[in-house]
């Protein structure tokens, strides 16, 4: 059995990867193989070289690019999480490839292979979350197959120990080459699968955009640079972490926020970006036999807040409350601004128990919330709390669609405003709202453990 993410463990006969066309199945497994043998080979050749076994100075280098590879997954795990669940049937562009390739031109191909492993590894626990299993071993195998092609070109151009960063113009010409070759081969073995798994993508969806492979070029120069560094003054690799992290946010925030749409009063999602999210999360739900839950909840005191002081300092206090939401959920939780005062999050993974701890943690934080806002004649107020009621539901415990799990949550959030506000409402499964169940503040952290 394989633990995929945070569902549930899963036979084997049931994973997702044997549900591919054949034809799609045949290439991913051929894709893994390849990948297995060449890393085989690889290590093989590390240890009967005529200079086997791996040299202290490569171990180091191997450690410092490891640790500063994780730190920037670590760092830049909110934004690529969005960013691969907007990607849909577009490769996913990352920037991985520049520690890859600043590994090819400082390590053996044996030390290479460990590091995609590594990065992609974490990134399954840490970024991407609960994703298929099959895709990320396959994204392993096209960047061991690259960094394999690649290796081979520097190797064909006569660089042949490292490190192999360029001294001249024929070795910068070869570096150039090498790079080249890996991102057509990653490139193209990802477009592959994605034609062949998907017969309903067109080409022009599977080559995807354009800027986002300069992005790509971009890391890998990066790579060149971060070797070169490392090759002569390693202490300074640190300092390179900030422009790495810096580089990351200008070159694909950007694409994240076109296709996240973020609200600009609150800095949350957009009502566009959640109706396209909560399908892909349900989808990759019903791939994972596991869990969505949802939270839809409206302020209580908006409308009083805009009728005493006025417009701004509504919108100031619905900025403060987006942020103390976002304060209280998880990683790759989505928190949305889908009305004027109604906000939405999305919990990919959560069963109810977990969707009512969290909701109980927001109420919480909002009726304790001091926001100080600015009043129409130029002065400041303070708000002592920001209340707000909650509905809540559970797919596919209340909802086999879309449609239905919003029905849900939305009319448990009525029945709670109806009942006095400042409290949660759950849906129940297979039940009506009528049959919802009213949990007061107090309550629902009971609810939760008893859960």
């Amino acid at each position: 059995m394989i633990l995929i993410g945070r569902s549930s463990w899963v036979l084997p006969r049931q994973w997702k990867l044997w549900s591919l066309p054949r034809t799609a199945l045949t290439y991913v497994l051929a894709i893994d193989l390849i990948a297995v043998t060449i890393t085989t080979l690889a290590v093989r050749s590390t240890l009967s070289g005529p200079h086997s076994g791996v040299r202290h100075s490569e171990w180091v280098a191997f450690g410092v690019l490891a640790v500063a590879s994780t730190l920037h997954l670590e760092f830049a795990r909110g934004i690529e999480r969005r960013r691969e669940l907007a990607a849909n049937t577009s490769p996913h562009t990352n920037l991985k490839c520049l520690w890859i390739f600043a590994a090819l031109l400082l390590l053996p191909l044996s030390l290479v292979v460990p590091l995609v492993v590594l990065a992609y590894t974490y990134s399954w626990f840490r970024v991407y979350g609960r994703t298929v299993a099959h895709r990320k071993v396959f994204s392993t195998a096209t960047y061991v197959l690259a960094s394999a092609a690649a290796a081979a070109v520097l190797r064909a151009g006569g660089l042949l120990d490292a490190p192999r960063v360029p001294t001249g113009f024929w070795s910068l010409l070869v570096v150039m080459a090498a790079a080249a070759t890996w991102w057509l081969v990653n490139y193209a073995l990802v477009i592959g699968a994605i034609l062949l798994s998907t017969p309903e993508a067109t080409a022009r969806e599977a080559l995807g955009e354009l800027s986002d492979q300069i992005v790509v070029c971009a890391g890998l120069g990066l790579g060149v640079a971060i070797a070169a560094v490392q090759s002569s003054y390693p202490w300074v690799v640190p300092v390179l972490m900030v422009t790495v992290l810096a580089l990351h946010r200008d070159l694909l925030l950007p694409q994240y926020q076109r296709a996240a749409g973020i609200d600009d009063k609150t800095g949350l999602a957009t009502s566009s970006y959640w109706a396209s999210a909560v399908p892909a999360e349900l989808a990759r739900a019903d791939t994972l036999r596991s869990t969505v839950g949802l939270l839809m909840l409206d302020l209580d005191r908006f409308k009083e807040i805009n009728d005493t002081y006025g417009h701004p300092a509504g919108d100031e206090a619905l900025r403060a409350a987006g942020e103390a939401i976002r304060a209280e959920v998880r990683n790759g939780d989505l928190v949305a601004r889908v009305g004027g005062d109604e906000l939405a999050v999305l919990l990919p993974g959560a069963f109810e128990s977990e969707v009512l701890e969290i909701a109980e943690r927001i109420r919480e934080r909002l009726v304790t919330l001091t926001v100080s806002v600015s009043t129409t004649d130029g002065g400041t107020a303070t708000l002592d709390g920001v209340p707000a009621s909650f509905g809540a539901a559970v797919y596919p415990a209340v909802a086999s669609t879309m449609d239905q799990l919003i029905l849900a949550a939305d009319d448990a959030l009525l029945r709670a405003k109806r009942s006095g506000r400042n409290q949660i409402v759950v849906a129940r499964p297979n039940h009506s709202s009528n049959h919802s169940e009213d949990l007061q503040p107090n309550e629902a952290a009971e609810q939760t453990v008893s859960d």
